[in-house]
């Protein structure tokens, strides 16, 4: 199959939108499979790992192809938790459009603001499907206006719904002004063309002259058409909007409610016709790993081998499976390729096409598709892959620091070597993951990005590893930063071996504004200095910001500048310039009031507007600070910041005040000076 009929897409929302379940129905329609797999009772094909089936939420973000109108469709079903939003950011990195999948009760919520930036970062163009049309409180035209506030979007509808809640029965295609409903006995299969009935009529012919006023303004030919009362072919609407889609100046809308099978195939079609192909999918910059230069890469099959490995999972017969997206080239079966990010060749063993769990043997994968390779040893996530005589890198993938820890320990010495290796293969699955051995306590400390991000992680190595183990109490990962400005300067002078180790390096250092991150400049003259020895400062340094300052926790916000490098070729070495750079930040910095930095994180609770008052308490009661409050159909929202020491147990005493109606979402914000 050619690149043009290859659809990348992610379907991406808000916890319990409905993503898995509209999915499913894809996978329905499309004939991937043979009968619906449902989220409430553990059947659903893209939730195959049994915590995902026993929690009823997403956690990884599953691969699968299926097939509509000639166009093969790879779609990657995103996690709706904010805890796992690092699943969602690798799954956008590699993807030409989207689905943003919205609640008809909920409208635009907090998770879906957050990866609809994610999405924007990544200039990916989306459609939108306003899902859940079944549901009580369900309300169409409040999402669009939703979308416009909150979102910045401009939503342009393609269908409306005829009635709410109870009394949805079926869509109007404004495009062919036509009704359609969908036949339960068939699961939806069969869908109905009608004309538009008369007490809706008024309401189509508004929606109908807002599509075509939206298009007309892209398109000189639809206006003509249009102030000459001629027929506008659906043809010249659905190319328009096309071009509108894909410059992201418009976002098409479908409606439905995937649960009662209700316009997931309208959906579909809005796949195929309006999000892009890898063929025109914007060109990827690569950056030259020898010198830096940057490349835009176009996708090609004749171009050079260009393939970004974008999440890793390790299954216990196969080992790593690395999940691939190919920009450019060809991947082969039984070849072997270079890893560019590592500078180490790997041979491909296998390649497959997943099918949610179920995999599919192929002997290559082209430029624009989606697939896994298996038997690389050293590949982790964010690697490109390529050619040796093409060492051009695609961009890495960002990700957060862990906020959150928790001690782990094996309940006996026999189970260490298993818990290690285990260890081991969360963090090279999930980049948000990481362990340590304390060397205060001697205790090995595993960090997420939240109580639920660790609590899957432990159920996993306990039920899935087969490793007995005991968990601590969660405990925050703290950052260090400095209040003031200081400089100074630093001389190492060491006798090794009869061999003389000298280095002398003048800094200064400065706190940066929150979410700046660490700073690194070189402003003394390096014209006559090895570049082995800028290195060696550079490393001393870096190694110092994780080493800290006073208390041992990573440093955060701080910016170094080495002003002046005193080299002497006959005495000076890489050694003695990364010890001298260490000292110097640990004595500098420590004269610039070291202080203790704790993360803050952005709560948004959801509630019934009679529990409001308990919530807000319950936030300035935990050193929070409420920035907004809003009121909506379902439940009011209310923003805050709060410091995450505070929070833990939360879930407890929100569903206690609540009487179990609110709910929370919390993600990391920055750091700030922990005040006793």
């Amino acid at each position: 199959m050619d690149e043009k009929s290859i659809r990348n897409i992610g379907i991406m929302a808000h916890i319990d939108a409905g993503k898995t379940t509209t999915t499913e129905r894809i996978l329905y329609y499309t004939g991937e499979n043979h009968r619906i797999g449902e989220v409430d009772n553990g059947e659903a094909t893209m939730d195959w790992m049994k915590q995902e089936q026993d929690r009823g939420i997403t956690i990884t973000s599953a691969a699968t192809t299926c097939y509509w109108n000639e166009h093969q469709i790879n779609i990657i079903d995103t996690p709706g938790h904010v805890d796992f939003t690092a699943e969602v950011e690798r799954a956008l990195r590699v993807l030409d459009g989207a689905v943003g999948v919205f609640c008809a009760v909920g409208g635009v919520e907090p998770q879906t603001e957050t990866v609809w930036r994610q999405a924007d970062r990544y200039n990916i163009p989306r459609i939108a499907f306003v899902n859940k049309m079944d549901r009580l409180g369900a309300d169409f035209y409040r999402v669009l206006d939703d979308m416009k506030k909150k979102l910045g979007a401009d939503p342009v509808p393609l269908f409306i719904p005829v009635g709410s809640e109870n009394a949805f029965s079926g869509i109007i295609d404004l495009v062919n002004m036509e009704y359609l409903t969908f036949d339960s006995e068939d699961s939806g299969k069969t869908i109905t063309r009608a004309e538009i009935p008369e007490s809706e009529k008024e309401n189509a012919d508004k929606w109908r002259e807002k599509l075509i006023d939206s298009v007309a303004s892209y398109s000189d030919e639809i206006t003509e058409l249009y102030f000459e009362g001629s027929e506008i072919p659906s043809e010249m609407i659905i190319s328009t909007l096309r071009e509108c889609t894909l410059n992201r100046n418009y976002l098409p809308v479908f409606v439905g409610s995937s649960l009662k099978n209700i316009g997931v195939q309208t959906l579909l079609d809005g796949i195929v016709n309006l999000l892009p192909s890898p063929a025109e999918a914007e060109a990827v910059e690569t950056i030259n790993a020898k010198n830096g230069k940057t490349e835009m890469l176009t996708h090609s099959v004749n171009g050079p081998l260009e393939a970004l490995i974008f999440k890793i999972q390790v299954d216990p017969q196969s080992g790593p499976m690395c999940f691939v997206r190919v920009y450019s080239g060809v991947l082969k079966k039984g070849v072997s390729v270079y890893n560019i990010t590592k500078g180490k060749k790997e041979r491909i063993n296998r390649l497959l096409r997943m099918h949610a769990d179920r995999p599919e043997e192929l002997s290559e994968l082209k430029a624009g598709d989606i697939g896994v390779i298996i038997g690389f040893k050293l590949a982790q996530t964010g690697d490109t892959i390529g050619a040796e005589n093409h060492p051009y890198l695609l961009e890495k993938m960002v990700f957060p620091n862990p906020v959150i820890s928790v001690a782990i320990e094996p309940s006996s010495t026999a189970e260490m070597d298993k818990l290690h290796k285990a260890l081991e293969t969360l963090a090279m699955e999930d980049p948000t993951f990481s362990y340590k051995d304390d060397q205060e306590t001697g205790q090995l400390v595993i960090s997420g990005m939240g109580e639920l991000h660790l609590d899957v992680l432990v159920t996993r190595i306990k039920d899935d590893m087969k490793v007995n183990c005991r968990v601590g109490n969660p405990q925050v990962s703290y950052r260090e930063c400095i209040r003031t400005e200081a400089s100074g300067t630093e001389t190492f002078e060491r006798t090794i071996a009869n061999k003389e180790n000298t280095a002398c390096l003048s800094l200064s250092v400065k706190p940066l504004p929150p979410k700046s991150g660490n700073v690194l400049r070189i402003s003394a003259n390096t014209r006559d200095i090895p570049e082995e020895i800028v290195e060696a400062i550079k490393n001393g340094i870096n190694g110092a910001f994780s080493g800290g300052i006073k208390f041992g926790y990573e440093c955060t916000d701080i910016e170094v500048d080495v002003t002046d490098i005193k080299y002497d070729e006959n005495t000076s070495t890489p050694f003695a310039f990364t010890s001298c750079a260490a000292m110097a930040f640990d004595r500098i910095a420590s004269e610039a009031e070291p202080i203790l930095m704790q993360p803050v994180m952005k709560v948004q609770v959801s509630a019934p507007s009679e529990y409001i008052g308990d919530v807000i308490s319950s936030i300035t009661q935990r050193g929070g600070i409420v920035l907004s409050m809003e009121s909506r159909t379902a439940a009011d929202l209310v923003t805050a910041e709060c410091p995450l020491e505070k929070m833990f147990g939360y879930t407890t005493v929100l569903r206690s005040s609540t009487q179990g109606r609110g709910s929370f979402s919390m993600e990391f914000s920055h750091y700030a000076e922990k005040m006793n």
